[in-house]
């Protein structure tokens, strides 16, 4: 264990012994950080926060910070919980959840830029990016291998399915399709994220099926349901397909366009 002479850590933190502490971080009880971490100068680590092995935290982070909700307790006990191998950049935030028990959740492999900011109660999948000065309200979830790009805003209980990529400056404040590239104000579904497909080894028919699908479902005069009810007679039924199908229902079960709006 490497703690910096500077450091601040309460004796009822838990530090890996292989884990570095830098210059002027604050670690407070309760929380834990695992083999391999590094937090460079100034990190602040609140109780409740997990942090996963070999995640690295550039200086001015602030991690399990309270929710900005005007009726938190802050005697509420609730945590984050970082998975391992993530990179959080400089001045990122991540809040703690609302409710005791609850913890906000950021998967295996993220990275979180510099100045990006998650509200408490989110749910972010594995080898998701977070781009600078991206804002993530509150109960989001954000899915595997998705891209948010910079100075996004992003509503409450918005949902951003997996592979999708939502570009710079705009305003999310419904739901983002899986595999597609969603960019406006507010955003709409734009095109098939062709990218990531091909980066995750999605299959070149599977690919042509979603693109049929997009097609259906935002370039046809068609209302959802009646596009759904097409794209299962016409369109072969990959897993890909059948994940964008069900990621639509959650949309019409929702509210607002917002699927976790319920």
């Amino acid at each position: 264990m490497r703690i910096h002479s500077s450091a601040v850590v309460d004796p009822a933190a838990e530090i890996h012994s292989q884990a570095r502490v830098g210059p002027y971080c604050v670690v407070h009880a309760g929380a834990r950080i695992e083999r391999g971490v590094v937090l460079e100068s100034h990190v602040v680590v609140y109780r409740g926060t997990i942090l996963g092995e070999d995640t690295y935290v550039s200086p001015n982070a602030v991690l399990g910070g309270d929710p900005q909700a005007v009726e938190f307790d802050p005697a509420t006990p609730s945590g984050v919980r970082i998975g391992a191998r993530c990179m959080v950049r400089e001045n990122v935030t991540v809040h703690r959840a609302l409710h005791e028990g609850d913890s906000t959740l950021v998967g295996d492999g993220c990275m979180l830029m510099a100045n990006s900011h998650l509200g408490h109660d989110c749910i972010v999948g594995n080898g998701v990016v977070v781009t600078s000065y991206a804002g993530i309200s509150g109960h989001c979830k954000i899915d595997d291998f998705a891209v948010v790009g910079g100075f996004v805003g992003v509503h409450q209980k918005v949902r951003i399915g997996t592979m999708a990529m939502v570009a710079g400056w705009s305003r999310v404040n419904i739901d983002c399709p899986p595999y597609m590239i969603s960019a406006g104000v507010p955003a709409q579904p734009h095109s098939l994220n062709l990218v990531a497909l091909k980066r995750r080894g999605v299959p070149a028919d599977s690919r042509a099926a979603l693109k049929s699908a997009y097609r259906i479902l935002y370039r046809s005069q068609l209302n959802t349901s009646q596009a759904v009810e097409r794209i299962r007679a016409e369109v072969p039924l990959t897993q890909e397909v059948l994940t964008l199908l069900e990621f639509i229902a959650g949309i019409s079960e929702g509210t607002m366009g917002r699927g976790l709006g319920r």
